[in-house]
Parts: C-alpha cells; sequence; structure tokens
C-alpha cells in the first residue's frame, strides 16, 4: 500500500462567474491554493469529460446582458454543476462590484438562493479582494485607497460605479434583506462569524455583506462556510474556502505548461491600467491601432492589422489594440453609438485574434473583458486547463483544441504597467526595431 492516503476524486467547488477574466481571476486564485482547475467557456455539455479536477470554473457572459438571461443561464451552469456532483457553488462577480442598479449580481444571487440554499440560511456577499487591493470596511468598498464611486471605476463604459456600499447596492437589486458583519466579528474568528450568521438569519435577512480587510479574514470566512451551498464573491474569499480544503490534505496540481512561439497582445479594455501597460509595451515592441471610427467609413483595418503582424511576429510579441482614453472613447461612442461602437470593436479584434493564431501565434494575451469573450467564442475555445498566475487574479490557460494555444484573458484593471513585458519568458525577447506603429 502506499504511503499516503489517495484523494478521492471529488469536484467539491463549482463556480459560475460572470465573464471570463473573472473567471481566469477566480481560477488562478484557486490554481495558487493549490487545486487541480478547469475552466470551461459557456456552460459544458453533459458528455464533456472533466477529469482529476478540484473545481470546475464556469464562465459566462452575464455581467451586462439582461437579467432574465444572466438569471437563466447562471441557474442552467449551476444546475449542470450540480450534476456533476459538486458540493458547493460560488457565484463569482467583480471585486468592484460590476453592476447597474438593475442587476446582475441581485436577480442572479435571488435565484440561486431560491433553489440551492435551504430557508433561513445567509448568504455571504464578498466583493473584498485583498490581493487586488479590493478591501470591504464597514460594508464600504475601496479600491486601493480610494472609494469605488471615486476610483477610475466611475467611468467604465458599460456598468459606471456611483456608489461605494455594497449593502446598499445590493438591496437595490434584490428583494431578500441584506445584512452586514463587520469587521469586530470576523477578527474574533469562526465561531463569532457563524454567530452573527445565526443571528442575521433569525431576524430575516438573505444576505451578509461582510468586511474583508486582509487574507486572514478570508481564511476565517473560508473555515465559516465551507459548509454553506452557495457562496457569492469576488476571487479573494474563494481562496479561504481553498485554503481550508487544502489543509485536509490536498495535493498540489501540476501547473499547465505553456508552450513557446510567436507571442502577440489584443488589447480592447479602456481601463487606466490596460492604457499604462500599452505605453509601457510600446517603449520596447511594436503596436498596432483598431479605429472603430475607421473601420465604419469602410477601411479593411482587420487586414492592415494581420498585415502588421506577418511582418513583426517573426522578431517577438507584438500588441494589437482598441484601447484609448476616456475622452477618445465618448468621442468614438458619440459618433458610432455605445452598442455599434462595441460590436464594431469586438468583432475587429476577435478577427484579428484568429488571424493571429491562424498566421502561428501560440502565446495569446486578450486584455478586456469583452474582447476576451469575443475572442474565446470566435476561436471556439470551450476548456481550458488553468496554470500559473503572472500576477494575481491573471493566469496563463492552456487550451485544450487541437491547435496548442496558451491563452491569458486578463480583466482591465488587473496588473502592473509592465505585465504584458513580463508575462511570457521575456528574457528570450530582446528589443528588436520597429515598424508599423499604430
Amino acid at each position: 500500500m502506499p504511503d499516503t492516503p489517495t484523494k478521492a476524486n471529488v469536484t467539491w467547488l463549482g463556480v459560475i462567474a460572470d465573464d471570463y477574466t473573472g473567471a481566469s481571476d477566480v481560477a488562478g486564485t484557486l490554481v495558487s491554493a493549490g487545486m487541480r482547475v478547469v475552466q470551461t467557456f459557456g456552460i459544458p455539455d453533459a458528455s464533456m469529460q472533466l477529469h482529476d479536477v478540484d473545481c470546475i470554473v464556469i464562465s459566462l457572459k452575464t455581467r451586462s446582458v439582461p437579467a432574465a438571461e444572466a438569471v437563466e443561464q447562471s441557474l442552467a451552469a449551476a444546475r449542470a454543476l450540480k450534476s456533476r456532483g459538486v458540493q458547493q457553488l460560488y457565484f463569482k462577480y467583480c471585486s468592484t462590484f460590476d453592476s447597474t442598479p438593475e442587476g446582475n449580481i441581485g436577480p442572479v444571487a435571488d435565484a440561486l438562493r431560491e433553489e440551492f440554499v435551504p430557508a433561513g440560511q445567509i448568504t455571504v456577499v464578498a466583493p473584498g479582494t485583498p490581493a487586488l487591493r479590493r478591501t470591504v470596511y464597514n460594508g464600504v468598498l475601496f479600491a486601493g485607497t480610494d472609494l469605488l464611486q471615486e476610483s477610475s471605476m466611475r467611468h467604465h463604459p458599460l456598468t459606471p460605479m456611483t456608489d461605494s456600499n455594497v449593502p446598499r447596492l445590493l438591496q437595490a437589486q434584490s428583494s431578500n434583506p441584506v445584512g452586514h458583519i463587520g469587521y469586530g466579528a470576523i477578527e474574533a474568528g469562526v465561531s463569532a462569524v457563524r454567530s452573527e450568521l445565526d443571528t442575521l438569519g433569525s431576524q430575516g435577512a438573505g444576505y451578509a455583506v461582510v468586511d474583508t480587510l486582509n487574507d486572514r479574514h478570508l481564511a476565517v470566512l473560508g473555515a465559516a462556510l465551507l459548509d454553506h451551498p452557495l457562496v457569492t464573491g469576488g476571487s479573494g474569499l474563494v481562496g479561504g474556502l481553498a485554503a481550508t480544503r487544502r489543509f485536509r490534505g490536498q495535493p498540489d496540481p501540476a501547473h499547465a505548461a505553456r508552450p513557446s512561439g510567436p507571442a502577440a497582445v489584443v488589447a480592447g479594455s479602456c481601463s487606466e491600467m490596460t492604457n499604462a501597460q500599452i505605453r509601457a509595451f510600446r517603449e520596447v515592441y511594436p503596436c498596432f491601432l483598431v479605429d472603430p471610427v475607421a473601420i465604419a467609413e469602410g477601411r479593411d483595418v482587420v487586414a492592415e492589422a494581420l498585415m502588421f503582424a506577418k511582418e513583426n511576429l517573426p522578431g517577438g510579441p507584438i500588441l494589437i489594440h482598441s484601447s484609448a482614453s476616456p475622452e477618445e472613447v465618448l468621442k468614438a461612442q458619440t459618433h458610432l453609438g455605445k452598442d455599434r461602437a462595441a460590436e464594431i470593436t469586438e468583432g475587429s479584434l476577435s478577427a484579428i485574434a484568429e488571424g493571429l493564431v491562424g498566421l502561428g501565434c501560440r502565446q495569446l494575451i486578450v486584455a478586456g473583458g469583452e474582447t476576451s469573450g469575443a475572442v474565446v467564442r470566435r476561436l471556439g475555445i470551450t476548456t481550458a486547463r488553468v496554470g500559473k498566475e503572472v500576477t494575481p487574479g491573471v493566469p496563463w490557460l492552456k487550451t485544450e483544441t487541437d491547435a496548442e494555444l496558451s491563452i491569458l484573458l486578463k480583466s482591465g484593471n488587473l496588473g502592473d504597467p509592465r505585465l504584458f513585458l513580463h508575462a511570457w519568458d521575456h528574457g528570450r525577447m530582446g528589443p528588436r526595431p520597429m515598424t508599423g506603429m499604430g
């Protein structure tokens, strides 16, 4: 007999993520906690074989669709996970609580509660993710040292955030009363948190927004919620849940290997951080700008971008982007309309990504949630093994497609300014002359 016990092959956690980059964020957190993780894009078919995994992360595109559609897709994902024997469900939304006054966080959470949570049990709401400098204190959400409403999220083109009070934000979207568990109870430990949950449940609350200032708070919450059938939050709390499971003897996973080969960045995010990453990359490597207004006026910008790629890919990584300042984005939206501008941008960038793979690109970074969704759909990617994080919330994924491809899906605000330079084996890619600059 072996000297060490063999772990039963049980998929203990099923994550329903409301966008693709958020799914990669939570998947990377789970891998860092020692879990074997598969990420699917869309709801996996019942016949899809997902072997030797501790966690399945389902990536949906439900953050900004109509609420009824988000509810329908999320319930279907939850049922698919439960049919595979998943023990605990996790509804993952952004650590900046991206939503509108109508949803979709509240409507989706309400529907999941109604089907999977026993009457009288509280569901925790935990957007706080200290590794990303998203913290909650007295129920108020901070992005770094700024109130959420004073951060760059106030300019988000789809879900501008103008309030920082999480209980108030959620209550506007939900028919269930929303309570709060403060810093003091979480500092006091697991028993105090459970007592607070019981008290709120007896008072008729459906949700408890929890303060989260550091990783120790996540560990306390993870232990307190281990047996809850449904937990909701950003990528932080899932690490607390995983840490508790790992303490019970889980082995380290084998990180997904990343292939060598031509490398490119496709960026559609207009966040401050993505724009900083583009500026840093442009100082070393060639870049090409995709202008949605030029496309609308008849220029074949996709063909131009792929000609640029053909000329420059052999020498090292390249970047093709539509990212711009808030003023430039507003100008394009005013000229084309918000929906048309987004449609042109996503369609063009996804077509370019497909062309890049056709040119032999085997390492692809995609920046921006909407852009990531469009690219993944265009490339026909359905599943990926999750590898090591490059930076918190940003892991490499090894796709399970005919052409071996590693793809990194980056939420707009994540990473530092040099992420696009450091994400690959940068030491073997020295600076070179730049042509075709956009």
